[in-house]
C-alpha cells in the first residue's frame, strides 16, 4: 500500500510514525486506520525497530473522525443508495478486511509503542493513544472521549483500557461525559504518564524509545508486554502462573546472563534474541 495518510521514519532503532493529514488536523479515515496498521505490523516485524512513536503533523495529534460524511459519518452508509454505491461500500468492505488482515494495533505489536500526543486529541484521536504502552501529552492540548456527544460510544477497548488506566470513576467520568480535559488534567487522571510544553512531547518521547532500544532486552520487552495487555482479563493467580513460567525460561537465556554481566562491566549490552524470532511457546 503506498502511505498516503501516515509517515513511517526509522533513525537509531527508533521507529517514528505520523498521521499526516495535517490540514484537517489528521482527523481519522477510514485509509488512515489501513495505513497505520499496516505500519504497526511493518515495525513489528522489523527486528531493526526496538521502540514505535506515534505522533501527528501540525498542531494537533488527531482530531477524531473526518466528520466529512455528516450525518452518515458512524454509519457506513452513504445518503443515496444506489447500485454503483453499494458496489463501491462493498469494495471498501473488501479493502478494509484485507488491510486489517495485514495490518495490527498498538497493543499487538511487540515493542513499546509510545504515543507523543504533541496536540489536539479527540474520539478516535484518543483511542488510538489509548492503545499505546505510553503516553505523553502537551500540557494545553484539548482532550476527549467526545462520543456520546456524537450519539456512539467510545471503542477500540476503551472501556476496559481507560478503567484499567485511569480507575473505574475516573474513567466513568470522561467516558460518559464526553467532557474536554486538558493535557494536564489527562496527567493527573492517569491517562497519560507525563504532560508538557508542545515543543517537548516528541523529542521525550523519542528520547524514551531510544533508552529502551539501547538497555532493555527486546524479547524481554516483548514478553512483558503481552503480560501487561493479557493483565486486562487474567486473574492475579492465572498471571503470576505464566510470569513463573516466562521468568525461568528468560534465565536461561543468553541475554540474561548479557544483562548481568554488562551492568557489572558497565557497558551497553549487547542482546542476541530478537522479537521476531526467538519468543517462547506461550503458557496455557
Amino acid at each position: 500500500m503506498t502511505r498516503e495518510t501516515i509517515i513511517l521514519d526509522i533513525q537509531d532503532q527508533v521507529a517514528t510514525i505520523t498521521l499526516n493529514r495535517p490540514e484537517r488536523r489528521n482527523a481519522y479515515t477510514a485509509r488512515l486506520g489501513q495505513e497505520l496498521a499496516e505500519a504497526y505490523r511493518d515495525c513489528d516485524q522489523d527486528d531493526s525497530v526496538r521502540a514505535v512513536v506515534v505522533t501527528g503533523a501540525g498542531s494537533a495529534f488527531c482530531a477524531g473522525a473526518d466528520l466529512d460524511p455528516g450525518g452518515a459519518t458512524f454509519s457506513g452508509e452513504s445518503r443515496r443508495d444506489d447500485g454503483a454505491q453499494r458496489a463501491q461500500r462493498a469494495q471498501r468492505a473488501q479493502q478494509a478486511e484485507r488491510a486489517e488482515r495485514r495490518g495490527i494495533h498498538a497493543w499487538q505489536v511487540r515493542k513499546p509503542v509510545i504515543a507523543a500526543i504533541n496536540g489536539h486529541a479527540v474520539g478516535a484521536g484518543l483511542t488510538l493513544a489509548m492503545q499505546c504502552d505510553v503516553r505523553f501529552v502537551a500540557e494545553d492540548a484539548k482532550l476527549s472521549f467526545a462520543f456520546v456527544r456524537r450519539g456512539v460510544i467510545p471503542e477500540l477497548a476503551s472501556h476496559a483500557i481507560v478503567a484499567r488506566v485511569a480507575g473505574l470513576s475516573n474513567a466513568a467520568d470522561i467516558l460518559l461525559s464526553g467532557r474536554t480535559f486538558s493535557g494536564a488534567e489527562a496527567a493527573v487522571l492517569g491517562i497519560a504518564s507525563k504532560s508538557l510544553p508542545a515543543a517537548e512531547v516528541l523529542p521525550t518521547a523519542v528520547a524514551y524509545g531510544r533508552d529502551i532500544a539501547v538497555n532493555a532486552a527486546p524479547v524481554s520487552v516483548a514478553i512483558s508486554k503481552r503480560l501487561l495487555w493479557e493483565s486486562l482479563n487474567a486473574s492475579v493467580p492465572e498471571l503470576q502462573r505464566k510470569e513463573g513460567v516466562l521468568f525461568a525460561w528468560t534465565g536461561r537465556q543468553q541475554d540474561a546472563k548479557e544483562g548481568v554481566v554488562s551492568f557489572l562491566e558497565k557497558r551497553k549490552p549487547v542482546w542476541s534474541l530478537h522479537a521476531s524470532t526467538d519468543l517462547p511457546d506461550w503458557p496455557d
